[in-house]
């Protein structure tokens, strides 16, 4: 009987195949997608730049008043104060900077870019703000 288990136990392991069962996979799909694989965070020696980028609104959105005769007028007659700004700045930025730097409250703000590049804005002042005392706390007139 010893002799006939160790046969049993050799014949067991001969029939036992070697190779994997898992065998060739099959593709359902016409295109290839590669498999997604780890991707690790970057972890550089040293910065690429020297210094971070600041944003590129930080030096002011409001360059200046505008003084010419039509601003003039519209100051009088439509309570309104006319500003050349940024060109990237939108017109929330425009009322809030307003708002900060004078101390006023502004109803709405129309905006153009004109032909030379440059964007101006119409900043109607509610009926609190007068635009002619505006105007001259801040040096237009």
């Amino acid at each position: 009987m010893a002799g006939g288990a160790k046969a049993a136990a050799v014949a067991k392991k001969l029939t036992k195949s070697t190779k994997s069962k898992k065998g060739t996979r099959i593709h359902t799909k016409v295109h290839f997608y590669r498999p997604k694989t780890l991707s690790l965070e970057r972890k550089p020696k040293y910065a690429r730049t020297s210094v971070p980028n600041k944003n590129q609104l930080d030096h002011g959105i409001i360059k200046y008043p505008l003084t010419t005769e039509s601003s003039m007028k519209l100051i009088e007659d439509s309570n309104t104060l006319v500003f050349i700004v940024d060109i990237k700045a939108n017109k929330r930025q425009i009322k809030q900077a307003v708002k900060d730097l004078y101390q006023i409250e502004c109803d709405k703000v129309n905006t153009l870019i004109t032909p030379r590049g440059l964007k101006k804005s119409y900043v109607r002042l509610s009926k609190d703000f007068d635009a002619l005392d505006v105007a001259n706390r801040v040096g237009v007139i």
